[in-house]
């Protein structure tokens, strides 16, 4: 009895181990995967891992660039006084994806080929699809839908709204848009008698200026100004739901 008592201690203690098993040995072997994987990755590359994890970073900052989030230089004073020569912004590539499209206000960068020249822009959005803009009334204000705009927030100080009488209407999937500093702004007042009469596609625009990022000292976050919510639907659009 003493001899088959110990046979089955024997035959308890040979069988392979199952709930009993460390954590450590059930992951030991995914994990030495993982470790050789990566070893034999940068041993493929001169400089070995850490080329690897600057190469990682860089597709990661090309995904950011391409999908989410462009870096883009002021190259002129046209935008002055809130966005200054050499002043970089983050340019949000999602904020009109998804079914969003650019609101008046919102600072636009966009594709110039075809409404203004082979070149990135950078303007505010006046006018959208469908609203009558007129300058100016006789208190020297841009009209929007017959709604007067309180420019004085974030135009260039000393400016006038324009020294360009204008009386448009925007086409649907368009946008109306000027520099804040007028007097130093090509911008759609230049292009009415081109074609698209400077309206710019809304398939144009890059995306929306969301941050002025360097330098260090001027970075801030760039909202839309109140100066446009009071301005009421385009009349036709109003009829529309009413």
């Amino acid at each position: 009895m003493d001899t088959e008592a110990q046979y089955t201690e024997r035959d308890r203690s040979s069988r392979p181990s199952g709930s009993g098993d460390t954590p450590s040995d059930s992951a030991g072997p995914e994990e030495r995967s993982r470790s050789a994987l990566l070893s034999r990755a940068g041993s493929w590359l001169p400089g070995g891992r850490i080329t690897l994890t600057l190469l990682t970073c860089l597709l990661f900052l090309l995904f950011l660039s391409t999908f989410v989030l462009r870096p883009f230089q002021i190259p002129s004073g046209s935008m002055e006084r809130g966005l200054r020569i050499g002043d970089r912004v983050l340019v949000n590539k999602l904020a009109y994806r998804f079914g969003a499209a650019p609101q008046r206000g919102d600072i636009v960068v966009f594709d110039g080929t075809g409404s203004f020249g082979h070149a990135d822009y950078i303007k505010r959005v006046v006018g959208v699809g469908g609203d009558h803009v007129v300058c100016c009334d006789k208190e020297g204000r841009i009209r929007v839908n017959g709604r007067p705009v309180d420019e004085s927030g974030f135009l260039y100080p000393g400016d006038s709204p324009s020294e360009v009488p204008f009386d448009v209407v925007v086409p649907d999937a368009r946008l109306f848009v000027l520099g804040d500093h007028r007097g130093d702004s090509s911008d759609s007042r230049d292009h009415l008698g081109s074609p698209g009469g400077g309206m710019v596609p809304v398939g144009d625009v890059i995306g929306r200026a969301d941050w002025i990022v360097w330098p260090f000292a001027h970075a801030t976050r760039l909202h839309r100004p109140d100066a446009y919510a009071r301005v009421p639907a385009p009349a036709a659009k109003a009829g529309a739901h009413g």
